[in-house]
């Protein structure tokens, strides 16, 4: 008998992608025998140090866990607070979060975009040789960029891990003649993020449908943000306080991160999943511009993922502009907030997916328990799901760099924020002998 043919494919480093990790794959007599994306970043005990910690000192410490989206954690946190406290921060709060969130989106997604996804579609190694070849392009991403980052400065001070927010509202409200300014930017800026949608739908997609079920918030009448009930395209409709009810997080053996299911399956969050549930919820030039493009909705090829970012890009520009075109300064930006005990939830749509958050106070306001449900422990079932699936459609046959850009490609895909570490992926194939 033959001893075991194996090799060993070693990427030293993923580029693109947020995060450290690993892809072990076994093929045996033509078929895949074990798949697993290990995920080894350190544990980060955020909730852990949260305990203890006063609840106003909760919006600057959750802003920490990522310096992408901290606006993100920071949303999802008061909203859980402030349901405690038992406030309402008031229309003028809600409307300026949404402005301030809208700033991440298209900081994010513009990022995302150019910088990680677009030279997988286009055969670059990375941004340099994308800004060679389509320089105006990627001139007009860093553009929409810079302009996310200003909005989120607007209102958090500055745009990685900003300090302006805080249970009740925020610390500081700018100036009219600042907001005037943003304005004509946004207004500016409007069809760049439309050229964007067309240019991202102009990209030569990889084939392939996944049978996912997609979930995200939804809202009565905004495109979900900041807050709403969870749905999902199996038919879920659920209050945020009963996430736990139909939502389970469990360790695997392979992963520090944790699994999470909707009722034992895996499922998909973020910017497609928001577009296949809400798309009549998007204004009527966006949901225009998507019909010119021909975008097939609902979609169920993660790769129109870079569409969808695009597509909310264009969104978050005008959203923004609509809402601050009528910008009053108030007397006080933030409502006033007395500590009290209670647990409270928090959920809202992060650049990457949904984000649910879980507080227990004590009577003076002081954190007893928290829980926090990111966006790529959601996914991460998911990923690995696709991958089975892509190595599958790929054919197991096909030599091992092929397949390693399969994987690498696909996982782009979904934008998983690992961690804030080094980039790494070390995909171990196995081959066993027929």
């Amino acid at each position: 008998m033959s001893e075991e043919r194996r090799f060993a494919i070693n990427v030293p480093v993923l580029a693109r992608v947020e995060g450290e990790g690993a892809l072990d794959v076994t093929i045996e007599e033509g078929r895949i025998a074990h798949l697993a994306l290990r995920i080894f970043e350190p544990p980060r005990l955020f909730e852990k140090l949260l305990e203890g910690r006063e609840f106003t000192e909760v919006p600057d410490m959750v802003a920490r866990i990522c310096g992408i989206c901290p606006v993100a954690y920071q949303m999802s946190a008061v909203q859980a607070l402030e349901a405690i406290m038992g406030i309402d921060p008031g229309a003028w709060v809600r409307a300026m979060r949404r402005v301030f969130y809208c700033g991440e989106w298209i900081e994010s997604h513009c990022l995302h975009i150019h910088l990680l996804a677009a030279p997988d579609f286009l055969g670059c190694e990375g941004v340099a040789a994308l800004a060679k070849a389509y320089p105006d392009e990627v001139r007009r991403g860093l553009r929409l960029q810079a302009l996310g980052n200003d909005l989120i400065t607007l209102f958090g001070a500055r745009s990685v891990h900003p300090v302006g927010a805080r249970v009740g509202g925020f610390h500081h409200a700018p100036s009219p003649a600042v907001v005037a300014d943003l304005c004509a930017r946004l207004r500016a800026a409007l069809p760049e993020a439309a050229a964007l949608v067309r240019w991202t739908a102009s990209l030569p997609m990889p084939d392939g449908r996944g049978d996912y079920t997609c979930v995200a918030l939804r809202h009565p009448h905004d495109y979900p943000m900041t807050d709403g009930r969870i749905v999902s395209s199996a038919g879920h409709n659920i209050d945020i306080a009963d996430f736990d009810a139909h939502f389970s997080e469990h360790q695997v053996p392979h992963s520090t991160a944790l699994h999470c299911l909707l009722e034992g399956e895996s499922y998909l969050v973020g910017p497609l999943a928001r577009l296949n549930l809400n798309l009549d919820r998007l204004p009527a030039a966006v949901r225009g511009v998507l019909s010119e493009v021909g975008l097939p909705l609902p979609s169920r090829n993660i790769a129109h993922s870079i569409v969808a970012r695009a597509a909310e890009v264009y969104f978050a520009v005008g959203e923004a502009l609509h809402l601050l075109e009528s910008y009053q300064k108030p007397k006080a930006p933030y409502a006033d907030v007395s500590p009290r005990s209670g647990i409270g939830f928090g959920c809202s749509e992060a650049p990457r997916g949904m984000l649910w958050h879980r507080y227990e106070t004590g009577a003076t306001g002081r954190i007893v328990t928290a829980r926090i449900v990111p966006p790529t422990s959601q996914n991460q079932a998911r990923i690995e799901a696709d991958l089975r699936r892509t190595l599958l459609a790929a054919g197991l046959e096909q030599p091992a760099e092929r397949l390693r850009f399969e994987c690498e490609r696909l996982i782009r895909h979904y934008d998983p924020c690992i961690s804030c570490a080094s980039h790494f992926l070390d995909l171990r194939l196995h081959r066993a002998p027929p």
